[in-house]
């Protein structure tokens, strides 16, 4: 490795949040950035399709109630388009239980109750370790494709 130069390991990470309540927004994006994460926004379906074809995030947070576009339906485009289908995708939403199943099947890397680090015991534990395992993930296929 060159000294000084940034490896995918070293750099801040990207993380588009696709949230449209202001307050729920606040907490998870209070939560990323005192993780050292960086934070794009999108507040409804159509931008969030946007900001991941222009910006290319290192992952995306996916609510499934959003204006314009639902959550699913983002999803499914994220994951049919070439130059999205590689970001991983961690839906979040009170709408999860009993869907997780499912909402993988279409694509997403992991699916979390909003409960589970908005409202519960845990904190921001849970979502902080479903990111950190969904990256490293990521990580690894990438070293796998380059051997």
């Amino acid at each position: 490795m060159l000294l000084g130069r940034k490896t995918s390991l070293t750099m801040k990470k990207t993380i588009l949040l696709v949230e449209d309540s202001k307050v729920q927004k606040r907490a998870i994006e209070k939560i990323l950035h005192q993780a050292d994460y960086l934070v794009l926004f999108g507040y409804d379906g159509e931008e969030a399709l946007r900001l991941a074809r222009e910006c290319r995030p290192d992952l995306v947070l996916l609510d499934l109630l959003l204006p314009k576009i639902g959550g699913e339906e983002v999803l499914y485009s994220l994951k049919r388009d070439p130059h999205t289908e590689p970001i991983p995708v961690i839906v979040i939403s009170h709408l999860t239980a009993g869907r997780s199943v499912d909402l993988k099947r279409n694509g997403a890397a992991d699916c979390l109750d909003k409960s589970e680090f908005l409202e519960g015991n845990e904190g921001d534990g849970a979502l902080l370790k479903s990111i950190d395992r969904v990256l490293r993930d990521c990580e690894r296929r990438e070293v796998i494709r380059q051997c």
